[in-house]
């Protein structure tokens, strides 16, 4: 080690032990010069009792301030943080800039406090995630229930007519009459199997178990397509159709198979409603970032208190009971619109019903 490194470390006062070393020496540097002046005074002067005094009391002052600034402060500040620490509070740091050990242990906790709000924040998720996991499996098995609850009282109508006609056909000796039983038999299987297959779609829905695949396309263009298809094409219409549509093309960004089994749905329940001559209309209108799409059906309007329950599983309205289908469908599309969170509703409007939602535009 060279002179000058050895000079360093030892002027080097990155110590606590050092500081007090310092401060010792100078305390007795001026006990020293005090003793000195004091004995240049006569014995017993009043002048010598008033330097003593001076002298206690300026020795007293100085270390009191020297340890007060050296050590009580950062202890103070660095207790003062650790029971914050052991609060769990760790929204302050230690802030100890004595170059000394009081500076390393405060380095320490600061360290040891983000670790510890980083392991609690992990904490945090894993519980959360956890939280969400056990909701998640209660929802499944709530789900499964009522799939199976569902299942066993929607069942039991259509298994009654085949068990029935099934019996029929062995009793019955008429080809002609047992032909038509097997036609019954074939009808309620075929609404069976698709009952089934909805409930099961929507069982899937509504667990999450469905991405979505999004994609941009013509929204005016798929309305146009799937109206075209079932209504117009359709070979039992027994309404006047009636459409607003714009000539411009309206793009969106979603997923375009849901959007189209949405309106399959909606346009199938408009269809299936609708008076005998009455009205159907179909309209989309750019409404802010969005188009509005509704479809209306001339028609029986619904009670006020029945509107929000025809997106629920298998409700059916007290005319519309002897109706075909699984009763599944509007559930089917509430379940799509909200996966998408698209805004969607039911309305009476003059002499029927109007059907909407709101999807919004990619321009």
């Amino acid at each position: 080690m060279s002179k000058l490194e050895w000079i360093k470390k030892q002027f080097n006062f990155h110590s606590l032990s050092k500081k007090i070393m310092i401060i010792s020496k100078i305390i007795a540097v001026v006990i020293i010069v005090f003793y000195i002046v004091i004995s240049e005074q006569p014995s017993n002067s009043t002048a010598s009792i008033v330097l003593l005094l001076t002298l206690v009391i300026v020795v007293v002052l100085l270390i009191d301030y020297l340890l007060g600034k050296i050590v009580t402060k950062p202890i103070v500040h660095i207790n003062d943080t650790a029971k914050k620490m052991a609060k769990l509070d760790f929204s302050k740091t230690c802030n100890v800039q004595t170059n000394d050990e009081f500076e390393t242990l405060s380095n320490s906790l600061n360290t040891m406090s983000s670790n510890l709000q980083q392991a609690l924040n992990n904490l945090e998720k894993v519980n959360n995630q956890l939280e969400k996991d056990i909701q998640r499996e209660h929802i499944l098995l709530t789900q499964r229930k009522e799939l199976v609850d569902n299942l066993s009282h929607e069942m039991k109508t259509p298994l009654g007519v085949v068990r029935a006609y099934a019996e029929g056909i062995l009793d019955e000796t008429d080809s002609v009459k047992r032909t038509n039983y097997t036609n019954i038999i074939i009808e309620e299987a075929e609404k069976m199997n698709k009952m089934i297959n909805s409930l099961l779609e929507l069982s899937v829905l509504e667990a999450g178990a469905v991405k979505l695949s999004k994609q941009r396309f013509d929204i005016v263009e798929l309305v146009e397509t799937v109206a075209g298809r079932m209504l117009i094409d359709s070979p039992d219409v027994n309404f006047h159709l009636s459409y607003d549509l714009p000539e411009k093309k309206f793009f969106v960004n979603a997923d375009k198979e849901r959007i189209k089994q949405v309106l399959n749905n909606l346009i199938s329940n408009a269809k299936k409603y609708v008076t005998l001559n009455g009205e159907l209309k179909l309209s989309i209108k750019q409404e802010g970032q969005t188009a509005r799409f509704s479809i209306y059906n001339h028609g029986s309007q619904i009670s006020e208190d029945d509107l929000p329950k025809l997106w629920t599983k298998f409700y059916r309205r007290g005319e519309t009971k002897n109706k075909s289908g699984s009763g599944l469908g509007l559930a089917i599309a509430a379940q799509i619109f909200d996966m998408q969170d698209m805004k969607y509703g039911v309305l009476n409007k003059n002499e029927g019903v109007e059907f909407y939602f709101f999807i919004p535009l990619d321009n």
